[in-house]
C-alpha cells in the first residue's frame, strides 16, 4: 500500500489541520499534561492580565506595547508546542485513512445466490461491504478478502506470511482445516468462503481506531524525562523567585514581564514543546513502515532490544521454495528428464511449478508451446491429487509429491527406482522438498526444491550485531538443516524443531538474564511467545490470537520488518536524547542574555557578562523570548523525521551527540539571539 504524503514531511492539508488543533489544545485540561508548557501557558495568561492592568492605568510595568509583544511571543511559543504534537497526530490520522482506503479497495467475488451450484453467479464488491454470513468465491490467483470459513471446495493456499512455512497448505471445507485468513492467496482450485467477522470489529478496524484516537500512554523513558523536566521547571521557578529580594536589595525594579521571560527562557521549553511530538512521531514512523504499534512503549523498547527471534521461512529465506537441482534416475538422459519436468509443470501455476520451468530454461531447455487440443490434455495441479502434468504424443507425464507418484506407479504394477527413493530421502533430510516426475507411470527422476537465502540478509544481521542485538532463527527444520541455514545466513543462534514451548522457554531464559527480547509470530501457537516477549510483532494476515497477543502488527506481513522496527526504536530514543541535550544547552545562552540585562543598569560590573553585546534590557529580553519561540518550529521537522541513526557503539554515539547537539545547543542561541537583537534595533 502507498503511504499518504510519505514524500512530504509537512503536507499543506496536515499543516492546516494541525494549526486548528494547536488552538483547540489550549484547553487547561489538555495543557496540564505537559508540565513545562503548562507553566508557560500560565505565564501567558498572567501577562495578558498585566496588559489589561496597564490599560486600566498601571504605569510601573512598562509600556503596553512591550508587555503585549511578550504576551504574543509566549502565546506563539505555546501554540508552536501544540502544533508540534498536532502535526505528528495528523500524520498518523492521515495514515489511518490510507489503511481504511486500502481495505475498502480490496475486491471480493460475492456469491449472489449462495444455494446455487453455478459458480458464475457472483459479483465484484469491495471487501468493506462484506458482512458476517456473506459468502464469496476465491479462485486460483485471488487474494482472500476477509477472514472466513470454507463451506465448499478444497484449495492450495499460500500462507507463508502467516505460518512461516514455505510450502503451500491445503484448506478444505469441514474439520479443522476450513479456516482462511484475509490477505492469504489461493494458488489452485476454487473455494466458497463464509465471512466470520462483522464489519468494524476486525483487528484492522481496531487498529485504525487506535491510530485515529490521538491519546496514547507515555513510555517509562518519556515519564522519567517528564519528571526531569518538571524538576528543572521547579528549580528555575525558585531561582526566579529568589531574584526578587536580590533586585530589591540592588534597588533594581524588575517587571512581571521580565520575570516571566527569564523563567520561560531558563526552563527547557524546547524539549518540553517537542517531547510529545517525538513520541507520536516514533509511532508514526513505525506506521509509515506499515507497522502499527499499540503503544509508544513498544516502539521505544525496540530501541533497547538485546535479542531478536525470527522465523526462517519468509524472513531469512524467500517465502516460496524454488527448484535447485534435477536428478534423473538410472540411465535416463538428463535432457529427456528436464524436458519431462518442464512439460509436467506447464499446468502448474504455483510458484514452485514456475520455478521448475525457470530452472530448466536456465539450463538451455526451451519451454514448448503446447495448446489443449485433441492430442494434448493438461492436468492442472490440484490440492486433492497433489500432482500436475500433461498428456501429449502418447505420453502421460506427471510431476508431484513423492507419495502421490508412488501410488500411481504401484497401481500400474511398476517398481519405484531405489536410487530415486534414496535421493528423495536425502533431499528431505536436508530440509528440501522432493518432487517426483514420471512418464507413463515410470519414474524418470526427482526435482529438488529448497529454501533460498534472501539476498542481503546476512548484511542486515551484521547491522543488527553492530547495534548489539543477538539474532536467533526459529525453524521447524531438523538441527542439521537449521545449522546449515543459520551459518549461511549469519544468525547468532537457532532453535531447531521449534515448538511453542521452546520459543517461550528461550524468551524467558533471555529475560531472566536481564535482556529485552523481540518475537515475530503469526499463528495461534505463537501467541504465548508474542505475549511473553518485550516486543511482539504479529503479521496482519495472522490469526486473531497472535494479533491480540503482540504489541505491534505488521500490515505488510513482512517478518524482516523487525529489523526496521529496531532501527526506528533506536532512532526514537536518540532523537529524544539529542533534543533534550540541545534544549538544556541552549538555556546557557539565554541566561547570559537576560540576567545581565536585568541588573546592568544598577550593577555596571555585569556588563562583562553581556558577551553578546545586546543593545538594551528590553532588546535582550525580547531577543531571548523570540529565539525561544522560533526554535521550536525550526526543530519540528527534526522531531518528526528523527535524528539519523548509525549502528555504532553507545560510547561513540554519546560523544557524537554531545559534540553536535550539546556544543551546538550552546553556540546556536548566541548567534540567533544576537541576530534577532540586530533586527530589533532596526525597529526600536
Amino acid at each position: 500500500m502507498q503511504n499518504v504524503n510519505s514524500n512530504k514531511l509537512l503536507n499543506a492539508s496536515l499543516v492546516k489541520e494541525a494549526l486548528k488543533q494547536s488552538i483547540i489544545k489550549l484547553k487547561p485540561a489538555t495543557m496540564i499534561r505537559n508540565p513545562v508548557m503548562f507553566t508557560v501557558y500560565l505565564g501567558t495568561i498572567i501577562l495578558l492580565g498585566v496588559c489589561v492592568w496597564i490599560m486600566a492605568g498601571e504605569n510601573s510595568q512598562g509600556s503596553l506595547g512591550y508587555n503585549f509583544t511578550i504576551f504574543i511571543i509566549l502565546l506563539v511559543t505555546v501554540l508552536f508546542a501544540n502544533f508540534a504534537e498536532a502535526i505528528a497526530e495528523a500524520r498518523g490520522k492521515a495514515q489511518a485513512e490510507s489503511l481504511r482506503k486500502t481495505r475498502e479497495d480490496t475486491p471480493a467475488k460475492k456469491i449472489t445466490d449462495p444455494h446455487s451450484k453455478d459458480k458464475t453467479k457472483w459479483g465484484i464488491v469491495q471487501s468493506s461491504s462484506l458482512r458476517k454470513g456473506d459468502i464469496f468465491l476465491c479462485e486460483a490467483g485471488d487474494v482472500i478478502p476477509m477472514d472466513g470459513e470454507i463451506i465448499e471446495g478444497i484449495a492450495t493456499i499460500d500462507e507463508s506470511a502467516i505460518t512461516g512455512e514455505s510450502a503451500p497448505v491445503i484448506r478444505e471445507s469441514g474439520g479443522d482445516k476450513s479456516s482462511v485468513t484475509g490477505g492469504t492467496k489461493v494458488l489452485s482450485d476454487s473455494i466458497k468462503v463464509r465471512v466470520t467477522t462483522d464489519p468494524g470489529e476486525s483487528f484492522l478496524d481496531k487498529m485504525i481506531a487506535l491510530v485515529e484516537g490521538a491519546s496514547r500512554q507515555k513510555t517509562p523513558n518519556e515519564i522519567a524525562l517528564t519528571i526531569l523536566l518538571a524538576s528543572f521547571t521547579i528549580i528555575f521557578l525558585l531561582v526566579c523567585v529568589t531574584l526578587k529580594p536580590f533586585a530589591d536589595y540592588a534597588n533594581t525594579p524588575i517587571t512581571i514581564a521580565a520575570f516571566i521571560s527569564l523563567y520561560v527562557c531558563l526552563i527547557p521549553t524546547t524539549i518540553g514543546g517537542l517531547l510529545s511530538a517525538i513520541g507520536i512521531a516514533g509511532m508514526d514512523r513505525a506506521l509509515r513502515a506499515n507497522v502499527i504499534a499499540k503503544s509508544g512503549k513498544a516502539v521505544e523498547t525496540a530501541g533497547d532490544l538485546d535479542t531478536l527471534l525470527l522465523d526462517k521461512t519468509g524472513t531469512i529465506t524467500i517465502g516460496n521454495r524454488k527448484a535447485t537441482h534435477f536428478y534423473p534416475t538410472g540411465k535416463i538422459d538428463e535432457a529427456v528428464f528436464v524436458e519431462a519436468c518442464i512439460l509436467g509443470s506447464l499446468a502448474d501455476e504455483t510458484p514452485e511449478g514456475r520455478s521448475i520451468i525457470e530452472l530448466g530454461n536456465s539450463k538451455g531447455y526451451k519451454t514448448p508451446s503446447l495448446q489443449a487440443d485433441g492430442g494434448t490434455r493438461f492436468v492442472p495441479f490440484s490440492a486433492e491429487t497433489r500432482f500436475s502434468g500433461v498428456d501429449v504424443n502418447g505420453m502421460e507425464i506427471r510431476k508431484g509429491a513423492f507419495d502421490a507418484i508412488l501410488n500411481q506407479v504401484r497401481k500400474a504394477g511398476k517398481a519405484f527406482p531405489d536410487d530415486t527413493e534414496q535421493q528423495v530421502k536425502t533431499i528431505s533430510s536436508n530440509g528440501g522438498t522432493p518432487l517426483v516426475v514420471s512418464r507413463n507411470s515410470e519414474v524418470l527422476g526427482v526435482i529438488e526444491l529448497q529454501d533460498i537465502i534472501k539476498p542481503g540478509i546476512s548484511e542486515r544481521f551484521m547491522r543488527l550485531r553492530k547495534m548489539g542485538v543477538k539474532t536467533v532463527m526459529v525453524t521447524g527444520d531438523n538441527p542439521l538443516t537449521a545449522k546449515f541455514i543459520a551459518n549461511k545466513a549469519g544468525v547468532d543462534d537457532f532453535i531447531a524443531e521449534a515448538k511453542p514451548e521452546d520459543k517461550m522457554n528461550y524468551i524467558r531464559k533471555e529475560q531472566t538474564g536481564g535482556k529485552l527480547v523481540a518475537m515475530m509470530g503469526d499463528g495461534t501457537n505463537d501467541a504465548p511467545a508474542l505475549a511473553q516477549a518485550d516486543v511482539g510483532v504479529a503479521m496482519n494476515s495472522g490469526t486473531q490470537a497472535a494479533k491480540e497477543a503482540g504489541n505491534m502488527v505488521d500490515l505488510d506481513n513482512d517478518p524482516t520488518k523487525l529489523i526496521e522496527i529496531v532501527e526506528i526504536g533506536k532512532q526514537l530514543l536518540m532523537t529524544r536524547g539529542t533534543l533534550t541535550t540541545f534544549s538544556i544547552a541552549n538555556d546557557v545562552a539565554k541566561y547570559f542574555a537576560i540576567v545581565p540585562a536585568l541588573f546592568i543598569a544598577t550593577i555596571p560590573a555585569l556588563q562583562s557578562l553581556n558577551i553578546m553585546g545586546l543593545r538594551s534590557p528590553q532588546s535582550a529580553i525580547l531577543s531571548a523570548v523570540i529565539f525561544n519561540a522560533i526554535i521550536i518550529p525550526i526543530l519540528i521537522p527534526l522531531a518528526l523525521r528523527g535524528v539519523a541513526y548509525r549502528p555504532i557503539g553507545a560510547g561513540p554515539l554519546l560523544r557524537r551527540n554531545l559534540f553536535i547537539y550539546g556544543l551546538g545547543g550552546i553556540i546556536v542561541p548566541f548567534i540567533g539571539i544576537k541576530l534577532i537583537d540586530l533586527i530589533l534595533a532596526l525597529f526600536m
